[in-house]
């Protein structure tokens, strides 16, 4: 066996019981430690910085286990004591505090090679800290010894290969990093620094901070500075000057309040004002050194995350019991009371306790008062750590009732066996304490996780500035997360006090968000949150606020001018509602009309030379035709459908064939009847007779029926929404189906139109005085000269246009050959009667 020897003095309290519980508390904020070589002489830490709020931690866990023992019900059999010690707030003292309880004396540490041995004390409450904690729950963890911490929030501790025997009634850092970045998103504030002290609760923060932030979509963080342990000016000036240069009107502070004190000089020294700071557990309850009406200037408003307040009934009895000792008889404790005494009563003991070097004033009697005096101490309105004391004793308490409680032969350890209090073990009271499940006084039910974690609960505090000065902090909502509901963070923003002129929270973005109609483009080589708003191309919008990306309307819809929505696009097609399409048809209807007229002039002088001449019947066939093609062009205007598409080209290739036949056949009369009058002519004209010269017309007629039949069976036309002439604008048109079908019909109406006009230029000269091959000459050129200019004006015309330009050419077609074939008749029978004779038509008249 190898013993290592080591003779110290701690300041600490103490209470006999079959079970003792140690603990470690913050009650001195500094320490100097003494010399660490190894001599006889026993060395004393010289503690400075009375905590009475650290000492009002302790005395609660003493009151827990005084409760306990009082408890019928809870530990009946079993008497429990303590053991607790001050770590001054320093790392070596409170290591060595623990050493101290887990070897079971004060005065020895002794480390056997087996490390076996009961230790003096089954479980401890405590660090008070991150880093003690780390650094004495991995020693313990090796013994399996319990340690339940009430402050210890860094999330490393939560890793159970470490730290087996680690358990805390305080949530993880990780879900108060996760509480803070919901309420920068309650606020919108995406852009916000972050401080953090430099030790394992700060750096660990640091990387947890960094990666929610970034998983939550939350924001981003424009700096992140490590505040120095030691009053370092000139790094605590260069990390205000950041703050100060810095766009972010948030601040986030993970540090402890020593950390702020110096902070805040520094703040106040630069006059950094405008800021919203909003703190860690570690000191949003900080005490009145930084709630003076100098530094609420600056932290005035502060948003906090605060352990979750309770009530504990009777410690404020407990509390009017402490008494000093005022015959220094040694008593364990009685040291730490009486600093306490001294501290409140400003006053000091003669001779003034070793180590307490900041005794002054009068001296102190024991009479004093604890009700008369006003002090934080008394006030047990706002029990946060302390409360989490509390709960921490009874986790142990109930861990240690159930494990006593376990039957024999029916245990959960090696043959079903159960602990029992002659041979506690501590790793035992683990397995229970992982178990463990009640509910405190108050109403908050205790359990532990996997990973030794309690469920969370945190109370949002803010800083009220009172008029007269004096800060005021208070609750303003709560965020925790439920086994059901998950994370949920409810405020009361009616009774957040805003340190700002607005009395509204503060913007804090480092770019504004883009409007419904822009999209986000990141700056180069910043943070996610920094960017420029680019509007939406057309075509595309967006119509949230922050939108990555625009979106692309559905074909039949088109950006709104603002980008933010989608709205149908503008149709085209050649209407009746517009000026062209009315002027169309007005036309179309105005040659229908005339051609009504023509026919009517005609019926009613049926029996005149003029009409009779060259086959009345051919006239009225060619009139009826040239009426169905001023109608035909109808079916070109208006939205189109598919029987209009199927129609249109249909009626309007077998009315201009029904025309040009007709004219075609005239023709060729006007030339039989020439070749008749020669000598040995007249058995030509049996070719022309009435019956020949339908049936020539029919057949005309029948061959374009088959051309369009086939067409419309092998490729019709059909309704087309065109968007290649305009993105914005979808053009309605008929698409034509088969080229060669619209290719082979308008060329079989060219080449009888072409057919008529040669025929009809070499009858030109006939002898006649009232030769109608003249008329059909130059209605043949009129037809022809309209079709050859039309084809490439269809060609290059868009939408609507193309189909005005189609309709332009069948009434211009139609006028044409409607005038130049029957307005020399109609002068004729209405103005010029005396020429309506067959001696006139056939020269002999004198008039004529």
């Amino acid at each position: 066996m190898v013993s290592t020897e080591r003779q110290f003095h701690l300041n600490g309290m103490h209470k006999p019981g079959d079970v003792i519980l140690g603990g470690l508390f913050k009650i001195h904020f500094f320490s100097v430690f003494p010399d660490l070589s190894f001599t006889s002489e026993p060395e004393q830490p010289t503690c400075h910085g009375f905590d009475i709020l650290g000492f009002r931690q302790a005395q609660t866990m003493a009151f827990a286990i005084d409760e306990i023992n009082r408890n019928s019900n809870l530990l009946p059999t079993v008497t429990l004591g303590y053991r607790l010690y001050d770590n001054c707030l320093q790392l070596g003292i409170g290591f060595r505090a623990a050493l101290s309880l887990v070897s079971g004396k004060e005065e020895k540490i002794i480390l056997q090679e087996s490390c076996a041995g009961t230790p003096s004390v089954l479980g401890i409450v405590g660090e008070s800290a991150s880093t003690p904690s780390v650094a004495v729950s991995s020693v313990l963890g090796l013994y399996r010894v319990p340690m339940v911490s009430y402050f210890a929030t860094c999330s490393c501790l939560s890793d159970r290969k470490k730290f087996p025997s680690f358990f805390r009634t305080i949530p993880s850092d990780a879900f108060q990093v996760r509480a803070v970045i919901q309420v920068l998103k309650h606020f919108d504030w995406t852009w916000a620094g972050l401080l953090v002290s430099d030790d394992d609760y700060g750096l660990h923060v640091a990387r947890s901070f960094q990666s929610d932030l970034a998983q939550s979509g939350g924001g981003c963080l424009a700096y992140l500075e490590v505040l120095p342990w030691s009053n370092d000016p000139d790094e605590l000036r260069r990390i205000v000057d950041v703050m100060r240069k810095s766009t972010a009107r948030v601040v986030i502070v993970f540090a402890h309040e020593s950390h702020m004190i110096d902070l805040m000089e520094e703040v106040v020294r630069q006059n950094v004002t405008g800021l919203q700071w909003i703190a860690s557990e570690a000191w949003t309850s900080a005490t009145a050194a930084l709630q003076t009406p100098r530094l609420l200037l600056y932290l005035g408003g502060t948003l906090g995350i605060a352990i979750r307040r309770g009530e504990i009934p009777g410690l404020r009895d407990f509390l009017l019991q402490i008494h000093p000792d005022l015959h220094q008889n040694n008593s364990y404790g009685n040291n730490l009371v009486n600093q306490f005494w001294e501290y409140t009563f400003e006053c000091r003991f003669a001779p003034p306790p070793a180590g307490w070097v900041e005794a002054g004033g009068a001296l102190c009697t024991g009479q004093e008062d604890l009700e008369n005096v006003e002090t934080e101490f008394m006030d047990i309105s706002n029990l946060r750590p302390e409360y989490n004391v509390y709960k921490a004793v009874y986790a142990l308490a109930y861990a240690l009732h159930d494990m006593l409680q376990c039957e024999p032969g029916r245990g959960p350890f090696s043959g079903h066996s159960c602990g029992s209090l002659q041979r506690l073990e501590p790793w035992q009271l683990v397995y229970y304490l992982e178990k463990v499940n009640f509910t405190t006084s108050f109403g908050d039910q205790v359990s532990f996780d996997e990973n030794g974690d309690v469920l969370p609960i945190y109370d949002i505090m803010n800083w009220l500035w009172l008029p007269d000065g004096r800060a005021e902090v208070q609750s303003v909502g709560e965020v925790k997360r439920s086994p059901f509901k998950g994370e949920e963070l409810t405020l009361d923003e009616d009774k957040i006090y805003w340190n700002f002129e607005s009395k509204k929270p503060p913007r804090s973005v480092c770019s504004e968000s883009c409007p419904p109609g822009t999209r986000m483009a990141r700056k180069k080589g910043e943070p996610v949150c920094c960017f420029d708003c680019i509007p939406c191309s057309e075509g595309k919008i967006s119509n949230e606020t922050d939108s990555m990306e625009c979106t692309s309307c559905p074909d039949d819809f088109w950006s709104s001018p603002q980008r933010d929505h989608c709205v149908p696009k503008k149709t085209e097609f050649l209407s009746y509602q517009e000026p062209l399409g009315i002027c169309l048809t007005a036309t179309s209807l105005l040659g229908t009309f005339i051609c009504a007229v023509v026919l009517g002039i005609f019926i009613y002088h049926r029996s005149t030379p003029i009409v009779r001449a060259n086959n009345s019947e051919l006239s009225f066939q060619l009139i009826l035709s040239l009426k169905l093609c001023f109608l035909c062009s109808l079916l070109f205007i208006g939205r189109p459908q598919l029987w209009t598409c199927q129609l249109r080209h249909a009626a309007f290739g077998i009315s201009f064939v029904l025309c040009v036949s007709c004219i075609l056949v005239k023709t060729m009369v006007v030339l039989a009847v020439f070749q008749a009058s020669k000598p040995g002519g007249g058995a030509k004209l049996k070719w022309f007779g009435a019956v020949q010269q339908r049936g020539t017309v029919f057949t005309l007629t029948s061959i374009q029926a088959a051309i369009c039949a086939v067409w419309l069976v092998s490729s019709s036309p059909a309704p087309h929404k065109n968007t290649q002439y305009h993105n914005d604008k979808i053009v309605y048109e008929c698409v034509v189906g088969s080229t060669v079908g619209f290719a082979v019909l308008l060329g079989y109406i060219g080449l009888l139109a072409t057919l008529s006009f040669l025929l009809a230029f070499l009858a030109r000269n006939l002898p006649d005085n009232f030769n109608e091959a003249k008329l059909i000459t130059f209605s043949m050129l009129i037809f022809c000269a309209v079709w050859v200019a039309f084809v490439p004006a269809y060609i290059s015309s868009p939408g609507k246009y193309a189909d005005a330009v189609e309709v332009f050419a069948i009434l211009a077609s139609s006028f044409g050959l409607l005038v130049s074939l029957f307005g020399p008749k109609c002068y004729i029978i209405l103005l010029r009667p005396e020429k309506n004779t067959k001696k006139a038509i056939m020269g002999r008249d004198p008039v004529s």
